[in-house]
């Protein structure tokens, strides 16, 4: 077992809004099943700025475990992808495994997730096989699930689990901010971390009510598009925004040149609405292209070398 002020092998992070009903058995079951691991552990609350007593609850647990819990307390709701960037930072384990505190996870099941690290992979999710949510929840998620997976390779079936388990060296190396915390397994896998799943129970929610509704999806959205700039584009932007320029520049010049040849033959041009959409193409072109220069401008004077890689490891 750990001693005090030593570093655990293992930490449990925990974010967590509103969950004063689910806090105490949650962490019972970790306890449980962490002192059978047989390792160092510690388990990290993230206080995503409740409004009840989970806090208080929190600050008990701590106080007649010191050894185990830690606390974090935000100061008000600045949502999961923060709490999550929190208890990596705050974290001392080699492995660090997050979850849900509504119990939905089983913390039985961490050992499954522990193996395939083991077998070499740095990043293991769970799949909800059979996910105990009503359709409303779980029907938008697999069709998240399909169409992130089929626009970045990713073979995951469930991107949205919050159980996962990581070696450190993934929670350091992947920067997550905004929403992006449901993106981790495609930032990791982009990174050329080894990313894989294993199957788990999943558990109806038995206490308090979930925090996640449709509005999400409109996030979701804009993030994976942020995702898929990321990357895909972020080392190259001129790839993208000139690609896209050129394209509207051409189309504008051919407008013009075609609107030139009929005025060359008489015809008036003037007030053509397609003679405003040629303009409007072209300086639309110009102005992308322009912005993908200056994208490769600052990543040029950005430019870190050792942000271009990711080395599993060296041998001297």
């Amino acid at each position: 077992m750990v001693q005090q002020g030593s570093s655990p092998e293992i930490s449990v992070v925990v974010p967590l809004l509103n969950e004063e009903e689910n806090i105490e058995p949650l962490y019972q079951a970790l306890r449980e099943t962490l002192e059978g691991l047989d390792m160092g552990y510690e388990i990290v609350f993230v206080d995503d700025g409740s409004t009840d007593n989970s806090y208080e609850i929190l600050e008990r647990l701590h106080a007649e475990d010191r050894e185990h819990v830690r606390v974090i307390q935000f100061r008000r709701n600045f949502g999961k992808t923060a709490a999550l960037a929190s208890g990596f930072n705050r974290s001392r384990g080699e492995v660090i495994v997050t979850l849900d505190a509504d119990l939905q996870d089983d913390p039985g099941e961490i050992p499954k997730l522990l193996g395939p690290l083991e077998e070499g992979y740095d990043l293991v999710s769970a799949w909800r096989r059979y996910r105990k949510d009503p359709l409303s929840k779980t029907l938008p998620s697999r069709i998240f699930n399909g169409v992130v997976c089929a626009l970045t390779g990713v073979k995951l079936h469930d991107l949205n689990s919050g159980f996962k388990a990581y070696r450190r060296e993934v929670a350091q190396g992947v920067k997550i901010y905004g929403e992006l915390h449901r993106f981790i397994p495609v930032l990791a896998h982009w990174r050329g971390y080894r990313v894989g799943e294993v199957e788990v129970v999943h558990h109806p929610r038995r206490y308090g009510r979930s925090k996640y509704g449709l509005s999400r999806l409109n996030r979701g959205f804009v993030d994976f598009l942020v995702v898929l700039f990321l990357t895909y584009y972020l080392r190259r932007p001129l790839q993208l925004f000139g690609a896209i320029g050129a394209l509207l520049f051409t189309a504008g010049f051919a407008i013009g040149l075609y609107l030139t040849v009929l005025w060359f033959f008489g015809q008036g041009i003037g007030w053509r609405p397609l003679l405003f959409a040629g303009i409007l193409a072209m300086i639309v072109g110009v102005q992308l292209i322009s912005i993908g220069l200056l994208g490769e401008m600052i990543r040029n004077f950005a430019y870190q070398p050792e942000e271009e890689y990711s080395i599993r490891r060296v041998l001297d």
